[in-house]
């Protein structure tokens, strides 16, 4: 399949949230499958023609590692194989394989911590690579090294729920190995495939002046996995010191400096209000505030990754959560910025509005408990109020669906959810015709 992606080119994306975690018997969480929350699992055919219906010729797709990978050397076609050809085939769509999202197979008992997770994840990249060869061409190895690091390895949320810097150490080099053998593998399976990295965007500001160090310590940390990956971490680094005392060796380090992969593209993800992070002080300890940055934090990110990497860029994730106007007003504003920055001479060759539909809260797998590493604004959670959903009978989902795609999900009388598009999708179409 051609690649859409190339210079001077400019393609409008849809992406489907597709987190999948499948904790291990006893873990403290329910299975996070947003697939089957969002009932994308029985109407995937008509969401996949939603996609195009709005507009956009390349999607984000998720491919469920857990559920396809069913062992060591076994894998489920059946589900893929049907909806890749759907979309490719009769849709006509790029699809961008997102292979691991933030969910690993269950019988990897310690998931990105495994000693055999970075060859494992290889297997996996290069089977599908083989398969989908001419049919899935671009593929994204993981998506967010940052955020799986995160909630798998510094706050224990999910699986393998190691905790601390230590354990956010372990899981980012075997997540970083992973990634590297899974590129290496994909060009082998397919000499015609695109290597989309995606990572999500980290900015920090505070109006406290000692936490200025520290604002700029979580923004070098953001830019870690990616440095890693590229092999950019030698004993020179600013943060080579900080991995060694936090658990990695030598060797490891040294180990990604060898046959570094080639990325093709630099995918970012960035919410206007999700994003940027203030730091305070609240009981002792310091707190992440999100923080709306608008479009000013979107050019700074875009610019930032830019400058360091010296890559072709495509946005991979954007959105924000609100009534219908303010989605719109969004979509209006970040196109915008878009057009001045390309104007200016950045590579950035693609938008992606993500989630074309709502999803469900990750919370919902854990509780209903609050699983992120920040509180939000109150002016932001002003700005969500009257989502618009118009509840008949008993919620079951109601109260934990994110207000962020074009497309609303409502919660129906029997607890179906029903997809409602908003004017922010039928704006998306008209920005795209425009662009066009």
């Amino acid at each position: 399949m051609a690649n859409p992606f190339t210079a001077g080119s400019f393609t409008w994306i849809g992406g489907i949230e597709d987190t999948c975690v499948y904790p291990a018997p006893g873990a403290g969480m329910e299975p996070l499958d947003e697939y089957n929350l969002t009932e994308h699992t029985e109407n995937w055919k008509s969401d996949l023609r939603t996609v195009r219906e709005l507009g956009a010729t390349s999607i984000r797709y998720g491919v469920n590692w857990p559920l396809v990978h069913i062992g060591r050397e076994e894998f489920d076609w059946a589900m893929l194989d049907e909806r890749l050809t759907f979309a490719t085939v009769e849709l006509g769509l790029t699809v961008i394989a997102d292979l691991v999202h933030y969910g690993t197979p269950t019988w990897l008992t310690d998931s990105f911590a495994d000693p055999d997770y970075p060859d494992a994840v290889a297997r996996f990249t290069r089977a599908f690579a083989s398969r989908y060869r001419g049919i899935v061409d671009h593929l994204t190895p993981l998506n967010e090294p940052l955020t799986t690091a995160s909630f798998c390895g510094l706050r224990g949320v999910w699986p393998p729920a190691l905790t601390g810097w230590t354990g956010w150490t372990k899981v980012t080099l075997a997540i970083v190995a992973g990634i590297s053998r899974s590129i290496t593998a994909a060009r082998e399976a397919n000499p015609d495939v695109v290597i989309v990295h995606v990572e999500a965007a980290s900015l920090y500001l505070t109006p406290t002046p000692e936490l200025n160090t520290h604002a700029r310590e979580l923004e070098a940390i953001g830019m870690l996995p990616t440095d890693l990956l590229l092999g950019r971490v030698d004993p020179s680094h600013e943060r080579y010191s900080w991995l060694i005392s936090n658990g990695a060796t030598v060797l490891e380090l040294d180990r990604l400096r060898v046959d570094v992969p080639e990325v093709d593209i630099l995918g970012v993800n960035y919410y206007p209000d999700l994003s940027p992070r203030t730091l305070s002080y609240a009981d002792g300890v310091v707190s992440q505030i999100a923080t709306n940055l608008g479009a000013d934090g979107l050019a700074t990110i875009l610019t930032r990754f830019a400058d360091r990497y010296h890559l072709p860029m495509l946005i991979t994730e954007t959105s924000i959560e609100g009534v219908d106007a303010v989605r719109t007003q969004w979509l209006e504003d970040s196109v915008a910025r878009v057009h001045e920055l390309r104007q200016a001479g950045l590579d950035l060759r693609g938008y992606t509005w993500w989630p074309i539909m709502d999803f469900v809260d990750w919370s919902y797998a854990s509780e209903g408990r609050n699983v992120e590493e920040f509180a939000v604004d109150e002016a932001i959670i002003a700005a969500r109020s009257s989502p618009n959903a118009t509840l008949i009978g008993q919620a079951r989902k109601t109260p934990f669906l994110r207000r962020m795609g074009l497309v609303r999900l409502d919660e129906l009388d029997d607890g179906s959810l029903k997809r409602v598009p908003t004017s922010a999708a039928a704006r998306f179409s008209d920005l795209i015709r425009g662009d066009a």
